[in-house]
């Protein structure tokens, strides 16, 4: 195999491979609805946007609602990118909910919300432009594709099926496997079919991206930021500066290796 491409991909999903955004804010809201007994329930006009624009800041999926929440209640946005942990625990807080509660009440809404109507849930996610081509281009290749996520591993199953993709129960792992990501990326090396093993990781969370680079086993594994996911501007140019974090675009992602850098 050629030494500029990897012998292991792995690859985060929302942000990196999918678009989810609008099922994240109905999926959101309508969780927000039945835990803070929200009568009316047509979001403001201009929630969905700001969340949008705040999706970065979460990192699993029960912060959503609390961030409908801290929208709703007047936090302002500059407020939220830069102090968003202290802000989701603050109305953990004060309306004495665990966050294990929040994260049953989503997923058992999109659970039941797929066994009902399969159809408007899956048209609510896009993949971006190319990505679908370069995965199944990778499934004809002897590189080992794995997906690394905090999503739950069966959402990310459906979507991929629809597609056409078809990746073994053992290439997805997700919410369920409950480690942290430099975990799993340490255990595909080990694992390797080949070696030695060249992994390449793609993530679009920063914070992600700098604690695998913090760990001395994974010192060889190449770091690749997602400029068209679910960052800032900020988060970018922090992985410009960053010495084993490379920038990478759809362009790049979607090309040959050797655009990589």
């Amino acid at each position: 195999m050629s030494a500029n491409q990897p012998t292991i991909l792995a690859l985060d999903f929302d942000g990196v491979i999918c678009n989810g955004l609008k099922e994240y804010f109905e999926t959101a809201w309508r969780t927000y609805c039945d835990i803070w007994s929200r009568i009316d329930e047509t979001p403001p006009q201009d929630l969905a946007e700001k969340f949008y624009r705040l999706r970065p800041v979460i990192e699993t999926g029960w912060e959503m609602p609390v961030l409908i929440a801290a929208l709703l209640s007047g936090v302002t946005e500059d407020k939220i990118l830069q102090e968003w942990n202290a802000i989701a625990r603050a109305i953990l807080q004060e309306n004495q909910l665990q966050s294990t509660t929040i994260a049953h009440q989503l997923d058992s809404f999109r659970d039941q919300w797929i066994r009902d109507d399969l159809t408007s849930w899956l048209n609510l996610h896009s993949f971006y432009p190319g990505v679908i081509e370069k995965l199944n281009a990778l499934m004809s290749s002897p590189i080992q594709v794995f997906i690394v996520t905090t999503k739950e591993g069966r959402f990310v199953q459906q979507l991929l099926a629809q597609q056409g993709i078809q990746l073994p129960e053992t290439s997805v792992f997700g919410k369920e496997n409950k480690r942290p990501k430099h975990e799993i990326l340490h255990e595909l090396i080990i694992a390797a079919k080949t070696l030695p093993a060249s992994l390449w990781f793609v993530e679009d969370r920063i914070k992600t991206l700098e604690l695998v680079a913090q760990q001395a086993n994974l010192d060889t594994v190449k770091l690749y930021l997602a400029d068209w996911g679910y960052n800032t501007s900020d988060e970018r140019q922090a992985a410009q500066n960053h010495d084993r974090i490379q920038l990478i675009s759809l362009a790049q992602f979607t090309d040959d290796f050797s655009t990589w850098g």
